[in-house]
């Protein structure tokens, strides 16, 4: 279970990202976070592994204050919640499978990734990985030859290394084609029907929230408007979440 406590976020220029957030998230949900550009969808989701300091409120994960976490404790933490980012985050230098296995630090000897050897067994693990992103076959390219979409599943393979039990993605498909779109979906989907991930993902398109998620959360400038089940988003509920001006233009 991961609980949501009054967060709120204040930036140092006086933005209000969050403001007094409360969700209680039950472990195995895939839950789409949507709304505008600036809506507070990514800041609530670095809150939740501490990318982002909130400015007050709690979150508890597993029964654990993630806020009140030394650093120590937030290292323990954050092994188990595997992030997905918008533009990757791949070191475009190196090989496909050493980026992957890079999501096995929180784990070995961080001597590894500094003369770029990794044991056997990780080694076999990030080809695991790989295999079951489809893209086993890429271990040993440039990470920086790789398209939009197959950069995207080594961060997926990458954060699978770490085996999570948390998710969170943050517009892992804001860059990408439709048809990439989905099959970057696909693949969150696959983890959480499978393997029992909590998927916690922000989209622009409620498109693909309906099409894979059990629940949706909509942000409005830094509030919580819409928390409930994809189909019950009907026209005016959208209006609301994305302005009357608005227009649902389904791409993907």
């Amino acid at each position: 279970m991961l609980v949501i406590e009054n967060i709120t976020k204040v930036y140092d220029n006086g933005f209000v990202a969050l403001k007094g957030i409360n969700l209680e998230i039950p472990d195995g949900q895939f839950v789409a976070i949507i709304g505008l550009s600036g809506s507070g969808k990514s800041t609530l989701l670095r809150c939740i592994n501490r990318l982002i300091e909130p400015t007050s409120g709690r979150i508890i994960w597993n029964g654990v204050d993630v806020t009140a976490a030394s650093d120590e404790e937030l290292r323990l933490i954050r092994r188990r919640i595997g992030m997905i980012f918008q533009q990757f985050n791949l070191v475009k230098r190196s090989s496909v499978l050493n980026n992957v296995m890079s999501g096995r630090l929180g784990y070995v000897n961080p001597l590894f990734s500094l003369v770029n050897h990794f044991p056997g067994q990780e080694r076999k693990r990030a080809m695991a990985a790989l295999e079951r992103v489809g893209i086993a076959d890429k271990a040993h390219n440039r990470a920086g030859n790789l398209s939009g979409g197959q950069q995207q599943r080594v961060g997926i393979a990458r954060a699978l290394m770490q085996d999570p039990e948390l998710m969170l993605a943050d517009e892992p498909v804001a860059s990408l084609d439709p048809a990439t779109s989905h099959s970057v979906m696909k693949y969150l989907q696959e983890l959480n029907k499978q393997d029992g991930i909590s998927i916690l993902c922000s989209l622009h398109f409620l498109s693909l929230a309906r099409a894979y998620a059990d629940r949706v959360i909509a942000l409005k400038d830094g509030k919580l408007e819409f928390d409930g089940l994809p189909k019950d988003i009907d026209e005016d509920r959208f209006r609301q979440i994305y302005g009357e001006d608005a227009v649902q233009v389904e791409i993907h």
